[in-house]
């Protein structure tokens, strides 16, 4: 696909967190390659921790949005799915687009009990650089897979 940017949707249950942070990347560090999307299963709001990690590491998805599937009317290339919900709920897409799940842990599931605001954020941060790692080999590391 050289001459066009390939359509890509990082789907998660409530669009807040994980696959906001992956669209944030892909736009951060692919943008001459990807055009990103990211929705939910269902809607949620953009989650506070989620901003801002990704505030500390440069990348502001301040104007990103939560959205279902439903309210894009793209037809991907590709979907990947971030979470294991996603991964086994995951809609019909039009124009059957490949399917890919790689999967990343909640970071406001592990923070949950953490004792400290620090070490919630150090939850976010991980997963943050976790994406992170995983979008900068974008396109090519999705590029053979079959799912």
């Amino acid at each position: 696909m050289p001459d066009r940017k390939l359509k890509l949707l990082f789907l998660c249950t409530g669009n807040s967190c994980r696959s906001q942070m992956a669209e944030g990347w892909a736009r951060h560090l692919r943008c001459d390659q990807i055009e990103p999307y990211s929705a939910g299963i269902e809607k949620h709001r953009l989650n506070p921790n989620a901003f801002r990690v990704m505030q500390e590491a440069g990348v502001d998805i301040a104007e990103q949005q939560s959205n279902t599937v439903d309210e894009l009317p793209v037809n991907f290339d590709v979907v990947v799915t971030v979470c294991g919900h996603a991964d086994e709920k995951c809609p019909v897409f039009p124009g059957a687009p490949r399917i890919v799940h790689v999967g990343f842990d909640d970071p406001p599931k592990l923070a949950r009990d953490a004792a400290t605001e620090e070490e919630a954020l150090s939850h976010y941060r991980r997963v943050r650089d976790e994406i992170r790692d995983f979008v900068s080999t974008l396109p090519e590391s999705i590029s053979g897979e079959k799912d």
